[in-house]
C-alpha cells in the first residue's frame, strides 16, 4: 500500500490557493500589497510570473 502525505498536511500552517482559480480564463490576477499592485500571470508553458 502506498502511503502518501496529502499536500495540505505538508503545509498545514500555510494557505494554499489554486492559481488557475485565482487567475480565471485569462490567466491574470492583480494582487495588492501595501498599496502596490502586482500582476500574477500563468505563462503558456504553465509557469507563474509575478511582476510589479
Amino acid at each position: 500500500m502506498n502511503m502518501q502525505t496529502p499536500i495540505s498536511d505538508l503545509f498545514s500552517d500555510t494557505p494554499i490557493h489554486d492559481a488557475n482559480a485565482m487567475t480565471g480564463q485569462n490567466g491574470l490576477a492583480r494582487i495588492v500589497l501595501n498599496d502596490q499592485i502586482y500582476t500574477l500571470r500563468i505563462t503558456r508553458a504553465g509557469k507563474l510570473i509575478l511582476t510589479k
